[in-house]
């Protein structure tokens, strides 16, 4: 399947500048792209990059003009892509299947209108389950569980005993919802399990990766905002408060009663000891190692984490350890030498 140029630029309304007829056969990253696809560029210091790359044309934003290429000017470079992207390679059809047989749905549980039930999937007692939700085969969702409308559920989720999830959340395959937390008291020299009376509830279009883990509060419910995304392999522990629009990178661990505000980045392999809150809007870098409150507003980096710029300048210092080294080795030869310069004070006669 092959389109003109002309003809992309018009499917994403952008500006054409270059041979209008020139056939595209599909579209890729500036890494993968071949001589007769086109590419993205949405940054001027991806100039070098896009000159080594064989593509027939680039998207890029107004202002930014590469040599050698034709190319299409658009406001929103990701958003022009991924609709050329879909052109190429459209979403498949979903098939509505309805209540498959081979699924085990408990005759207590309560179904919405245009759900997609797949074989081998298994509701418990007293579920609810919205208009329009879809639940893949292996998923389990267990006793007392509420889902609300156009909730997705991928291969082998589970949802643990009385879990809320609220509209359009998606549910990536692996992912557990409610387990236990780790919570113990030693008594008698042995580790007892504490109280996990608690639950889990998930905010509207809220997204949890594959294979993540949040745990169900003690007594209470450990809860996630709306609209906050949740990586795959992230570790939520019991009792915490995920604010609204949160972004939670892969590999972080969030530890039990901790607290976050709105719109906060984790990035990849953070750690965040229990209880400590995380201000809105706070940033925190790979694999920063949390040990206090953060404030809102700020970025954090580094093990343990210190805000950004006293990060900065303690990396620029670790730096010059070497040439300090020599320095210092330096001086204290020079020091050594004027030490053995110096003559020692005669001695005085005792009487």
């Amino acid at each position: 399947m092959s389109i003109s140029l002309r003809d992309l630029a018009y499917l994403v309304q952008g500006q054409l500048y270059g041979d209008e007829n020139l056939q595209i056969t599909g579209a890729a990253t500036i890494r993968d792209a071949g001589p007769s696809e086109v590419t993205l560029a949405d940054d001027p210091k991806l100039a070098r990059r896009l000159a080594d790359c064989p593509a027939a044309a680039v998207l890029v934003p107004a202002g930014f003009e590469p040599a050698g290429k034709a190319y299409i000017t658009v406001d929103n470079v990701p958003a022009a892509f991924a609709k050329i992207v879909q052109h190429f390679r459209p979403p498949r059809r979903q098939t509505r299947i309805g209540i498959s047989p081979a699924a085990h749905v408990s005759p207590l549980a309560k179904i919405g209108p245009d759900v997609d039930i797949h074989p081998l999937a298994t509701i418990g007692e007293d579920v609810e389950i919205g208009a329009g939700c879809t639940i893949h085969s292996g998923a389990r969702i267990m006793a007392g569980c509420r889902l609300g409308n156009n909730v997705t559920l991928f291969p082998n989720a589970v949802l643990y005993e009385d879990t809320l999830v609220g509209d359009r959340v998606i549910i990536h395959s692996g992912a557990i919802i409610g387990a236990y937390g780790f919570g113990y008291h030693t008594v008698d020299g042995r580790h007892q399990l504490s109280a996990q009376l608690g639950y889990v509830e998930i905010g509207a279009d809220v997204e949890v990766g594959a294979c993540a883990t949040i745990d169900r509060g003690t007594y209470g419910k450990t809860f996630v905002g709306e609209g906050t995304k949740i990586d795959n392999h992230v570790q939520i522990a019991h009792n915490c408060r995920i604010g609204k629009h949160n972004i939670l990178c892969a590999h972080g661990g969030i530890a039990g009663s901790v607290t976050t505000g709105n719109y906060v980045v984790m990035a990849g392999q953070v750690g965040v000891k229990e209880h400590s809150q995380i201000g809105d809007q706070a940033r925190l870098g790979a694999k920063a190692g949390v040990i206090q409150d953060i404030p809102a507003r700020t970025a954090w980096v580094g093990i343990p984490a210190t805000p950004e710029r006293e990060q900065m300048i303690k990396q620029a210092a670790l730096s010059r350890l070497p040439e300090m080294r020599k320095e210092l080795k330096s001086l204290q030869r020079a020091v050594e030498e004027l030490t053995r310069g110096i003559a020692p004070a005669p001695k005085q006669d005792a009487a």
